[in-house]
C-alpha cells in the first residue's frame, strides 16, 4: 500500500467513532455492500467467492458497519453477507434499507405501505440470519397516495420497540422531510447523495451536524450509474499527487474533514480498492487543500442513482 504524506494513527482507527444511538457506536469508515451484486445492482456477482472474500477482508480491517439492503440483487447481497460473516461479531452493525422493490427488469419501485415495510424488515432479518438489525433506513422514492410518513416511521418504531431494530434512519430525503420525521420518532442517521462535486444536500448535512445525527453520503466518490467527472478534475488530481494518495482516497478524506458527523460507506468489489478506501482515514489534508476541494463545482454533472 502507498505511503501517504501525513498519515496518522487514525488510519488504524478508521476515522474515530460515531454514535448512531445509545450503545450503538461505529467507526466513521464503513463498507457499502451494494456493488457486490451484479451489474446494475441486479443478479449475482460474477465471482461469488471474491465477493465473500471482500466482506471478510472488510471485517479483518476493523470495519464494523456494513450497509446493505434486500433489494440489492435483489436478495443476493444479504445472502452473501450471511454466508461470509454469520455468526456476526457483537461489534458488527448491519444497516439496511426498506421502502422499495425491484421489478423483473431491475427497475426500482416504491413499496412503502407500513405493513410492507414491516415485512421487508423481517425478510432482511431472515436473509441476513440475525435476530436484530442495527439500523434500518426508510428509503424515500416518491410520495405514495394514502401513505403518510408518520405511519411509515411508526411501523419501524414499533419494530424498534420489539428489539428487531436498534435504530431508525432515513435515505434520500429533503431537509423538510427530515424535520418532519424528527417530530415523529428518533432519527439516527440520514443517507443522501453528497460528494466533493455534488453538494446538493449541504443544508441537510449541516442540520444533522447541529443535531448530532449521523450523515451518510452515498456515492461518496462522485460515481454512479451515469458517473461524474469528479475524479478527472484537475484540482482533485493535484491534491492527490501532493499527498501521494489516490483521487478516491482524497475524496473520502475530504468528506471526513467536511463534518464530524459524516459516516462513510464506500463500496467496492475489489479487495485492493477496499484497502485503499479504508486507508483514507489516515490522510491529512492541509487547510489549503481542503479549501481547493471546497471550491470544486460540478458543471452539469448529474448523478442519477438507484441507491
Amino acid at each position: 500500500m502507498q505511503q501517504h504524506r501525513g498519515v496518522t494513527s487514525s488510519s488504524t482507527a478508521l476515522g474515530g467513532t460515531l454514535d448512531l444511538a445509545d450503545g450503538l457506536a461505529v467507526h466513521r469508515v464503513g463498507f457499502g455492500a451494494m456493488q457486490l451484486a451484479g451489474p446494475g445492482v441486479f443478479g449475482p456477482p460474477a465471482d461469488r467467492e471474491a465477493a465473500v472474500a471482500v466482506l471478510r477482508r472488510a471485517v479483518e480491517l476493523g470495519i464494523d458497519h456494513i450497509d446493505t439492503s434486500d433489494f440489492y440483487g435483489p436478495w443476493v447481497v444479504n445472502e452473501l453477507i450471511a454466508e461470509a460473516l454469520s455468526p456476526y461479531g457483537d461489534d458488527l452493525v448491519l444497516a439496511t434499507k426498506v421502502g422499495a422493490y425491484r421489478d423483473h427488469q431491475g427497475g426500482w419501485l416504491p413499496l412503502g405501505h407500513p405493513d410492507a415495510l414491516k415485512a421487508q424488515v423481517h425478510d432482511n432479518l431472515r436473509r441476513l440470519g440475525t435476530d436484530s438489525i442495527g439500523l434500518v433506513n426508510l428509503r424515500h422514492l416518491t410520495e405514495q397516495p394514502g401513505i403518510s410518513l408518520a405511519d411509515q416511521l411508526g411501523a419501524l418504531a414499533e419494530l424498534r420497540e420489539q428489539g428487531l431494530v436498534r435504530a431508525v434512519g432515513l435515505s434520500n430525503v429533503s431537509l423538510e422531510q427530515f424535520e418532519q420525521a424528527r417530530g415523529i420518532t428518533d432519527i439516527a442517521s440520514v443517507q443522501n447523495l453528497y460528494n466533493v462535486v455534488d453538494r446538493t444536500s449541504a443544508d441537510l448535512l449541516d442540520r444533522t451536524a447541529e443535531l448530532g445525527v449521523a450523515f451518510v453520503p452515498f456515492f461518496p466518490l462522485g460515481s454512479g450509474f451515469h458517473g461524474s467527472r469528479a475524479r478527472e478534475d484537475a484540482a482533485l488530481r493535484a491534491v492527490a499527487e501532493r499527498t501521494g494518495a489516490t483521487q478516491a482516497q482524497v475524496s473520502l478524506a475530504w468528506l471526513l474533514r467536511r463534518s464530524p458527523n459524516v459516516l462513510l460507506i464506500p463500496g467496492t468489489s475489489s479487495p485492493a480498492h477496499l484497502e485503499e478506501n479504508t486507508a483514507c482515514a489516515g490522510i491529512e489534508l492541509t487547510d489549503a487543500e481542503v479549501a481547493e476541494l471546497d471550491a470544486l463545482v460540478a458543471e452539469g454533472d448529474t448523478l442519477e442513482e438507484a441507491h
